[in-house]
């Protein structure tokens, strides 16, 4: 799975305690300034004796966005019925709730693989049972700026493997596009059905007090959607009645939204086309997830074995014979999608199916190539495209970027590392970065080595204060960050269901999301602004 989002901020000036044990508070001093005052509404009904868990001696702090409660400690609007009732339940009740989602995950084989230096270790992903609520009006402003934004990059991708006129017109450099690694000499002058290029992007959202940002685009292969859509399936069963009363918007729409878009993409327009879900197989980090969406979709899950290419045209081999495949959603990284054009020693893919694509006769979704439009450099350039393709200025910004291959940022980054976070240019899942805040002098100066060796290939940030939403940790609400990634589909059109997989650092004081690295997921509610006219609980 392609996550590994990992953003830091300074470490809290104090600490206090509460019965939880050590909480950063870096907003002031701990007490009614520094905690969410306890308002539990009465909790009729309970067993003698019940212990109530109330946000009493929940930590805030000025500098980072809570998602449920203001800096005040009253909740937020659109958080407001969740909060009440949170606070109606007792001790036995949530630790009842987080029980049933964590055996939920566990019956249905939710899991990830962990690579190690020796053996590959296969993992129940963790997960919280408290939902992170967002307003129907702030994921409006998402969906607005992630519509925006794959229009742009579906531009660009087109622009640099035919004409490259960005880079003719001096918008982006030519080497930090033709020196990508990821950018795929093999399929110039190839377009797509449609123009697109990226049919699925994850996009990686983080907010901070002056809004959301966009820290990544993940065009490939991204992956995480099963996570969103099992997170949904285990709160719709663990919490019945506040999810009704909540009326949260559905995502259980986004297998039916995928299927079009895939059918959308289908050479010359073909109704009824065979669509094929391409896995590397059981082996893969996401194999989980291509059987799910493979029935989701109602596509065949196969591997690079199960297809053929005779004459320019792909085909699957069946009890019944060959049949013919017109769309590929394919699971499978560039490298190994085709021994003839791409890594000849790949036993992943299929020989002869970048031919089949470029002769028209499949669709392959995501197309090949579209990893240069990821890259940590040419992130900086989203924004530039935006306005160079649409006339539009960006609706999302970026999170501020240093490219250390320019010499003035190079040495601000040298001069600033104790506060910012290093990224190698080619690295994902949080691997190869330096939090600076969190690290050692030591290692600091050993990363700095490698910094200057190869200014080119690595990108700063500073550091961020990522929000933060409840969580349930030993019995307590504890706040922890997060961050979102929605997952934006575009065949003739775009479709964006109102979720996100969130991702959630479950470690106390960790900013590290990812799930290979401590990390968890939760489910993701978008709900109306003012719940006033929801239906009771």
């Amino acid at each position: 799975m392609k996550s590994g989002r990992v953003t830091a901020r300074r470490q809290p000036t104090q600490i206090s305690r509460t019965a939880t044990g050590a909480v950063y508070n870096a907003g002031g001093h701990p007490g009614r300034h520094g905690t969410v005052p306890g308002r539990a509404a009465p909790a009729l009904g309970l067993p003698k004796g019940a212990r109530i868990v109330d946000f009493d001696g929940y930590e805030l702090d000025p500098s980072i966005y809570d998602e449920m409660f203001l800096p005040d400690g009253q909740p937020r609007e659109h958080a407001r019925r969740l909060h009440e009732a949170l606070s109606r339940l007792s001790a036995e009740d949530l630790a009842s709730i987080q029980g049933r989602v964590t055996r939920t995950f566990y019956s249905e084989s939710i899991s990830f693989t962990v690579y190690g230096d020796s053996e590959a270790e296969e993992r129940i992903i963790p997960v919280d049972a408290i939902p992170r609520v967002v307003s129907a009006s702030d994921w409006r402003e998402l969906e607005a700026g992630l519509t925006q934004r794959i229009r742009a990059l579906n531009y660009f991708l087109e622009d640099v493997y035919g004409e490259a006129r960005i880079i003719d017109d001096g918008v982006i450099p030519e080497d930090m596009v033709w020196g990508c690694p990821q950018y795929r000499v093999e399929m110039r002058d190839f377009s797509p059905p449609h123009g697109t290029w990226v049919a699925v992007c994850g996009t990686d959202i983080v907010r901070t007090n002056d809004g959301f940002r966009v820290l990544e685009d993940n065009l490939r292969v991204p992956s995480g959607v099963s996570y969103m859509i099992a997170n949904r399936k285990a709160a719709k069963v663990t919490l019945p009645r506040i999810y009704r009363s909540s009326r949260v918007q559905e995502v259980e729409s986004y297998g039916a939204a995928l299927q079009t878009t895939l059918q959308e993409l289908a050479p010359g327009g073909k109704r009824n086309p065979v669509i094929a879900l391409l896995t590397p197989g059981v082996y893969n980090s996401a194999f989980y997830e291509h059987m799910f969406l493979a029935r989701e979709i109602g596509a065949e899950l196969v591997e690079g074995q199960d297809l053929v290419v005779r004459d320019g045209y792909v085909y699957m081999r069946t009890t019944d014979g060959l049949q013919q495949v017109d769309v590929v959603y394919r699971r499978v990284d560039d490298d190994f999608l085709d021994p003839l054009v791409f890594r000849p020693d790949s036993l992943l893919g299929v020989r002869g199916l970048i031919d089949a694509a470029q002769l028209g006769n499949v669709t392959l979704a995501n197309a090949p190539g579209t990893g240069v439009a990821d890259d940590k450099s040419v992130y900086v350039y989203v924004p530039d495209m935006i306005r160079y393709y649409l006339s539009e200025e960006p609706l999302l910004q970026n999170v501020e970027t240093y490219l250390c291959r320019r010499p003035e940022d190079l040495e601000y980054t040298l001069d600033n590392l104790a506060d910012l976070v290093v990224k190698r240019v080619g690295e994902s899942g949080g691997y190869g970065m330096i939090i600076g805040p969190h690290a050692t002098q030591e290692e600091r100066n050993e990363y700095a080595k490698g910094l200057r060796a190869d200014p080119a290939g690595f990108v700063a940030q500073p550091t961020l204060a990522l929000s933060r939403s409840p969580c349930l940790i030993d019995g307590s609400f504890e706040p922890r960050h997060v961050d979102l990634r929605p997952f934006v589909l575009t065949g003739r059109r775009t479709r964006i269901v109102p979720g996100a997989f969130c991702r959630v650092a479950l470690r106390r004081g960790s900013l590290v999301v990812n799930s290979s690295q401590g990390g968890g997921g939760k489910d993701l509610w978008v709900v109306d602004d003012n719940p006033e006219d929801a239906e009771p609980s």
